[in-house]
């Protein structure tokens, strides 16, 4: 989504997304001035839509999945990903995840800020799942700094095979940057496909998946 839609957005959009789901979005001054990655667990379609709500008017990108979905879900989903910017992905397919990583790098390095998703799919009953390595390994790539993110609510108003209903129900909390300074320094200086370096991705995702847990938007 460039700087001109993400204005649109916030002007035009982001009223109507407060109205009908937003119940508060809490942590916005953790964003810092340059570009980020955001990294939120993921409970529904929604939460895409209340994603680039706390990222307007900012440029950002998306990744998501091309390989599910059907009928009117399908066309919702490639219409939100048309106007917001999504990198598709097969998450079935080795040259797709290869290229959305290197379309998310390129977006990076332009000053674009990321929105991911790192367990990979929405959650089965709404609690937060394990992480995939992607968001790791783009830090490693760039240096843009990962800030976890936690949705709540969103799954009770549209849960994987249900139905969505219209209510101010979900929250959205912001953590802190997280300090992966040394890990970045360690992994300049190795193979990307050696051990060591998958270790070190494999600590960046536990540490950014225990962040998003511990994440509360009452506290």
């Amino acid at each position: 989504m460039n700087t001109l839609t993400s204005f649109f957005c916030k002007i035009f959009l982001a009223p109507i997304v407060s109205i009908l789901f937003v119940k508060g979005v809490k942590g916005t001054e953790n964003f810092p001035k340059t570009n980020f990655i955001l990294a939120s667990n993921h409970q529904s379609y929604l939460d895409i839509i209340i994603s680039a709500y706390s990222c307007v008017p900012r440029k950002f990108v998306f990744i998501g999945q091309i390989d599910k979905g059907k009928g009117f879900l399908a066309i919702l989903r490639d219409i939100l990903y048309f106007f917001g910017g999504v990198i598709g992905v097969d998450r079935h397919n080795e040259a797709s995840k290869k290229n959305a990583i290197k379309l998310a790098i390129d977006h990076l390095k332009n000053g674009y800020s990321l929105i991911i998703y790192p367990e990979g799919k929405r959650s089965t009953d709404g609690t937060i799942q394990g992480g995939k390595w992607g968001v790791a390994r783009l830090f490693l790539e760039t240096g843009i700094p990962i800030i976890p993110a936690r949705i709540d609510g969103a799954y009770e108003l549209f849960p994987p095979r249900g139905k969505m209903k219209i209510k101010r129900n979900i929250s959205f909390t912001i953590g802190k940057p997280l300090d992966l300074k040394d890990y970045f320094e360690k992994a300049r200086w190795l193979d990307s496909t050696s051990d060591e370096y998958k270790e070190i991705c494999i600590i960046i995702t536990e540490k950014l998946m225990d962040s998003i847990r511990n994440l509360s938007y009452e506290n």
